[in-house]
């Protein structure tokens, strides 16, 4: 009984260190699903009743994948390629100028720095930039088909902030939070706002695969 109970005992010690000196994953990939909001833009020097292009509240996905380059007693640093797709965002304008709808989708290349990544909660920024791209829908927001360009490409910025929450039971898999915002250009909606880049904003959440 004796050597029995010295042998589990060194098993389950070696099994402890063994745990504890396996390496974390360097890799994730992560989805989310939730809302991309834009800023009403006036339009100046219009006789249209409602001198304002309202956006809509487009529901968007994204999904990203990381990999951790550098670990430090304070926390993680990774580079991730988000990819954002908002495939309906809505427009009203007073007039029929505007396309009745476009689409966006970005992917801006960005360093993340999460903080006490072990801890049941774990916050997180990052910073890059990249391409966004809009494709406007060939009909107008009320009668006939667009007239003017509908495709543009053009720079963005990208800065997020949000959190990654354990869940119990999972050891590789978090639910994340999140808040991105792409600085970009416009997209074309054939009617001057005097504005040549403009905030996309988006909020959601889903879950994060370490491996």
């Amino acid at each position: 009984m004796r050597n029995f109970l010295v042998t589990a005992l060194i098993m389950l010690a070696g099994s402890i260190i063994a745990a504890a000196q396996e390496p974390a994953p360097k890799n994730e990939v992560s989805g989310t699903i939730g809302r991309t909001f834009i800023s009403d833009q006036g339009v100046p020097n219009t006789i249209s009743f409602d001198k304002t292009v309202h956006f809509g509240r487009g529901l968007s996905f994204e999904a990203t994948y990381a990999r951790t380059m550098r670990r430090f007693f304070w926390g993680d640093l990774a580079v991730e390629i988000p990819f954002i797709f908002n495939p309906d965002e809505d427009l009203n304008y007073g007039t029929d100028q505007t396309p009745n709808q476009y689409s966006s989708t970005f992917i801006t290349p960005s360093a993340r720095v999460t903080l006490i990544p072990n801890l049941a909660i774990s916050p997180w920024f990052s910073f890059g930039g990249g391409l966004g791209h809009f494709v406007a829908s060939k009909d107008l927001q009320y009668y006939g088909t667009n007239p003017g360009p509908r495709i543009k490409t053009t720079s963005a910025l990208q800065g997020s902030v949000g959190m990654d929450v354990r869940i119990p039971g999972l050891k590789k898999t978090r639910f994340r939070v999140e808040a991105r915002d792409d600085w970009s250009g416009v997209p074309q909606i054939n009617v001057d706002t005097g504005k040549t880049r403009q905030h996309n904003y988006y909020v959601g959440g889903g879950l994060v695969f370490h491996f």
